[in-house]
């Protein structure tokens, strides 16, 4: 047998210890600057209700809330060039391809060109498809239509900025990223201030504020890429950029995470939709819950997100060790992340739901039903994290498999026998089997890509 050197194992111990302390420092640091990145759309979000909802005729928050269903399905559909451009990006930084980065931007900025300029091109159809499918009253809509109108044009920088966002997330350029949702945000608020309380504008001026912070942000973007010579590597690659097989795997990995999102989308649809056939006071207090998810996950969604570039990273350098360390740190720290949310309302229902309401039936109707938020955010946590995980990997077929499954046998059947005997209860084990759901399926995925 051969002799084993002591020394030498003793470094590499030594080794390892040393590079799992400079690990968690990045990997802390970058999930840290995502949440908030993330932090400031809710919080932006909130400063523009309180300018139109302290106008008075709130009309024009109700307009505002109508149009902003169509912006959120429309834009939302389109995450996957945050998510695709991030997954590859880092995988082309692990391999030292600094050809492929720069391709992979071109590529993908060229994408929302062509889909943003699309959606101007059809705005009007999208408009009268939306308002049509949405219910309200007519001074209501009146006001939705003004904001739309005003807003859609901001479409080619939105996507263009979702590109920008997912390539500087792909190089772990969080300190970037943060500076483009600050400036995106903060320009927003004080577009709307002006628009709306300086000069009257109401809802149309609503969409005109956040249409210019979105161009804002972009130009902001583009001075940093050519700050770093970024347009010469651009000009440098163009004639590689028509790549047709390149191409056509951008699009085979774009659709699958568009499957993936439309699943989970119509599921939270689906779960609001029977949840106001079981009275209104069911519906407040489920809407309530859902905001507590939809917070936290703001802040999961950063652990995620981080989690996505250093698997990208990992993975395109071969490098199984740290894949494994990645995914133990980011599973705890998701689902510490998780259930501390969860437990905080669950313990404090009334002072933390008093901040959202003061409607004293809804809070004590939130409080029967507050406990399902440990099993959904604990669940849901890990679902999140492996879904940066994987979208890091660009395994896209793995997100979408595990959602619509998710989808259609974890959710879809519970919440239908939820809707049929009319039980809130019964509707959260509903969400809490999505959850559940593509936690296990994402979970059984994970020792293949380890291989």
């Amino acid at each position: 047998m051969p002799q084993q050197n002591p020394g030498s194992s003793t470094s590499d111990i030594s080794a390892n210890l040393a590079d799992a302390a400079g690990f968690l420092p990045s990997f802390l640091k970058l999930a840290a600057a995502n949440i908030i990145s993330n932090l400031m759309v809710p919080l932006a979000a909130l400063v523009d209700t309180a300018f139109l909802g302290h106008l008075d005729d709130i009309r024009y928050l109700g307009g505002v809330a109508l149009a902003t269903v169509i912006f959120n399905v429309v834009y939302w559909s389109f995450g996957f060039l945050r998510m695709g451009t991030t997954g590859t990006t880092a995988q082309a930084r692990g391999r030292g391809d600094t050809e492929e980065l720069w391709l992979i931007l071109l590529r993908n900025s060229a994408i929302a060109l062509v889909f943003g300029f699309t959606l101007l091109l059809f705005q009007v159809p999208i408009r009268d498809l939306g308002f049509g499918l949405l219910s309200g009253e007519p001074a209501v809509r009146a006001a939705g239509i003004a904001f739309y109108n005003a807003r859609i044009w901001d479409a080619p920088a939105v996507l263009l900025n979702l590109v920008l966002m997912g390539w500087f997330l792909g190089r772990e350029q969080g300190r970037r990223v943060i500076a483009l949702s600050m400036v995106g945000n903060g320009s927003n608020v004080i577009f709307n201030y002006i628009f709306i309380n300086q000069l009257g504008w109401a809802s149309a001026g609503a969409g005109l504020g956040t249409a210019l912070s979105q161009y804002l942000t972009l130009l902001v973007g583009l001075a940093i890429l050519a700050r770093e010579g970024g347009f010469g590597q651009l000009w440098t690659v163009l004639p590689q950029g028509w790549n047709p097989q390149a191409i056509k795997g951008l699009f085979l990995l774009n659709r699958d995470i568009l499957v993936r999102t439309f699943a989970l989308v119509l599921s939270f649809a689906l779960f609001t939709n029977f949840s106001s056939a079981l009275g209104t006071q069911t519906l407040a207090a489920n809407t309530l819950l859902l905001q507590v998810v939809t917070l936290s996950a703001y802040f999961i969604d950063g652990i995620a997100f981080a989690t996505e570039s250093f698997a990208g990273r990992y993975y395109g350098s071969g490098d199984r060790t740290h894949l494994r360390r990645l995914l133990t740190i980011g599973g705890g720290t998701s689902v510490a992340l998780g259930l501390t949310f969860a437990l905080a309302f669950v313990l404090f229902p009334g002072p933390l739901f008093g901040l959202l309401t003061g409607h004293q039936a809804v809070i004590a109707m939130v409080q029967t039903y507050v406990v399902w938020l440990v099993p959904v955010l604990g669940l849901g946590a890990i679902a999140y994290m492996l879904d940066g995980y994987f979208l890091g990997l660009t395994a896209g077929k793995v997100l979408r498999n595990a959602t619509v499954l998710a989808a259609g046998a974890g959710f879809l059947p519970l919440a239908l026998v939820a809707q049929s005997v009319g039980s809130a209860h019964l509707l959260w084990l509903a969400l809490v089997g999505l959850m559940a759901a593509r936690a296990l399926t994402l979970v059984w995925a994970v020792p293949k890509s380890l291989t």
